[in-house]
């Protein structure tokens, strides 16, 4: 083995310079989860308590240490069912970066027909429907996904399959519906579920005024690839919520694009890398937003 750096008894290589840093990548991406959640505390109080049976251990008082360790014995199986949501989330955090997050693995022989399927998505209907929702300070939790179907959660809620349209959405967030309470999902240009059921984040850090819906919204988008939109009960104001991030008091032109970006950059971006790099001008990536828009 080739060492870097040797100091009398330490001798560093390579190797345990990228162990270090993997470590650290991982420590920092744990961090980031657990940021600002009800999970830092229970992990602080994990951590004392492991501190406290290396010191009982070290001055030897047997009973302590054999209580402790009787606890830590079962350490693993704690820290899973403690952290079970984070562990999830973080698992998903990587299944999402890796080339395995594509529903269909053979999504380049399909593409002409995935993109068909997502231009005839009507949005125009949806943004309709939430100006009518705002008017009339009717909530709403609408969920796009445009790389998975969200079966789980969809499941929680009662299957629809049905195309959208802007009096389907008012009647499932009428106040007297059965199906109101609870999000929508939207996958593939049809309503997938309603009712469903969706993951409360644990964020201490959101403004007090942002009641269970913009929780749930931001918890949804923590767990999956989706952009949720909320409508405020209270305020009637519209917001979106992507990887935990709030945007909030959006127009509806605004909100429109940013489901449009949302729904259709990635296609855009691959028409303009295979596309002669004279042609790829800012004005022809304007011309493909307007296209998609147009398209839908």
């Amino acid at each position: 083995m080739i060492f870097l750096i040797k100091i009398g008894f330490l001798e560093i290589s390579w190797v345990d310079l990228f162990d270090v840093a993997f470590v650290s990548i991982l420590l920092y991406q744990l961090y980031k989860l657990l940021r600002g959640s009800v999970a830092v505390r229970i992990f602080l109080g994990f951590l004392s308590l492991y501190l406290i049976f290396l010191v009982v251990k070290a001055a030897e008082m047997e009973l302590l240490t054999l209580i402790l360790g009787q606890f830590m014995g079962v350490g693993v199986i704690a820290v899973i069912i403690l952290f079970q949501q984070e562990i999830r989330k973080f698992l998903l955090m990587i299944g999402r970066s890796t080339a395995f997050d594509k529903e269909n693995i053979f999504r380049n022989f399909m593409i002409w027909k995935r993109r068909e399927q997502e231009r005839g998505f009507n949005i125009t209907s949806v943004m309709e429907a939430a100006k009518s929702l705002g008017a009339s300070n009717t909530g709403a939790l609408i969920v796009f996904s445009k790389n998975s179907e969200l079966k789980f959660y969809a499941e929680s809620g009662d299957i629809l399959d049905a195309k959208i349209s802007k009096r389907l959405l008012l009647s499932i967030f009428n106040k007297y519906s059965p199906l109101h309470d609870g999000a929508v999902i939207i996958y593939k240009g049809k309503i997938r579920a309603a009712r469903c059921i969706l993951p409360v984040s644990e964020n201490d850090n959101l403004p007090a005024q942002f009641g269970l819906r913009h929780r749930a919204a931001v918890g949804m988008s923590e767990t999956t690839g989706t952009l949720v939109l909320v409508v405020s009960e209270e305020t009637g104001q519209f917001s979106l919520v992507r990887n935990g991030q709030f945007y909030h008091n959006l127009t509806v032109q605004e909100m429109r694009k940013r489901i449009i970006e949302y729904l259709f950059e990635k296609d855009i971006e691959e028409e303009l890398q295979t596309a002669p790099k004279e042609s790829v001008t800012a004005e022809s990536t304007q011309t493909k937003f307007k296209e998609a828009e147009s398209g839908i």
